[in-house]
């Protein structure tokens, strides 16, 4: 295979395990250009919790290994083979799924690149394909929501919960927000967040105290187990919890009577499958609204901190950590 004339580390995994082990920095061959593919020089990619699950085997789609992993990030096109002109040298772009984008040079169909203006962050351009759209998927595919209802969802602080206490509030809807320590109440509530509640004894009954007595239709769950279970014990009669992530990882317990006299819907979301199924033109309306949010600052993740590639270890580690309160990034 022809390669590209020049150096190009990447992330590299060759067997499944605790990522901070099986993780290193090395050569990676960049193949020569096809029509319509072009030579992108990556600018950040972050460290998701389903980069994590690739590494350790348990996500829902492995690639063969050797592999680069990464979902998401941003990069800068350096040439284009027979493009057609839309899109060129020196755009900035957002990365497809599935590519691997820790790494310094990657090539992709320019059919599958998303551009992104210089107006947005490029920390914010690398971190709008998964959870900005996961929360977007969540709260527009499950229920029409009117003007001023309640959302509500565990795991507030994580990158989705983040997502959804910023559309939510650009798209005029209130949330709910559990988290498991009374420390990150005023950090989400500087961003919107209606009311902030901590896991704990009585979780349900404090929600509907939380929103005068209204039960919410549609909530989010990244937790699982007995915090899931207070969610779904809040919800509205003929409600939807809908299941993203399992942090704690238990099981969802489905008690009869919520299925039998209350009619509460259970639902999974999984953006990988969503992206799967939505057509151009879905694609080219959350981008729109994804893009024109982190232009105007309405939609920011925070950033803990940023590694080479040759630091992924210390990275890799610092993203595991427990209490973090932003995103671990990688700048090739």
């Amino acid at each position: 295979m022809a390669q590209y004339a020049g150096e190009n580390l990447a992330v590299v995994f060759s067997s499944f395990g605790v990522p901070s082990d099986v993780a290193c920095c090395a050569e990676w061959p960049v193949p020569s250009l096809s029509t319509g593919e072009a030579l992108i020089e990556m600018e950040a990619a972050p460290i998701n919790p389903a980069d994590l699950n690739v590494l350790e085997g348990k996500y829902g789609t492995l690639p063969p290994l050797p592999a680069v992993p990464g979902v998401e990030g941003v990069g800068r096109i350096l040439r284009v083979e027979g493009g057609s002109g839309a899109i060129g040298p020196g755009d900035r772009v957002i990365l497809p799924r599935g590519i691997g984008t820790w790494r310094r040079r990657v090539v992709a169909r320019t059919v599958d690149l998303i551009t992104v203006p210089e107006s947005v962050p490029v920390q914010q351009a690398a971190m709008l394909r998964i959870n900005p759209a996961t929360a977007y998927g969540m709260l527009h595919n499950f229920c029409a929501l009117e003007a001023g209802e309640w959302v509500m969802q565990n795991a507030a602080n994580s990158g989705v919960g983040r997502s959804v206490i910023q559309i939510a509030r650009a798209c005029g809807w209130r949330t709910v927000n559990v988290v498991r320590r009374e420390s990150l109440r005023a950090e989400l509530e500087a961003i919107g967040a209606d009311v902030v509640l901590v896991e704990g004894e009585g979780l349900s009954r404090r929600i509907r105290e939380a929103t005068g007595g209204v039960a919410p239709r549609l909530g989010f769950n990244g937790v699982g187990g007995e915090s899931a279970l207070a969610l779904a014990n809040a919800i509205a009669e003929g409600g939807t919890l809908v299941t993203y992530g399992a942090m704690a990882r238990q099981p969802l317990r489905i008690p009869n009577g919520l299925l039998i006299f209350r009619d509460v819907r259970f639902c999974g979301f999984w953006v990988t499958r969503w992206y799967d199924v939505m057509s151009e033109v879905t694609r080219a309306e959350l981008f729109q609204r994804l893009i024109g949010w982190a232009e105007s600052g309405v939609l920011c993740t925070p950033v803990e901190a940023e590694y080479s590639l040759e630091r992924i270890r210390d990275a890799l580690l610092h993203a595991q950590r427990p209490e973090r309160w932003g995103k671990v990034l990688l700048r090739p």
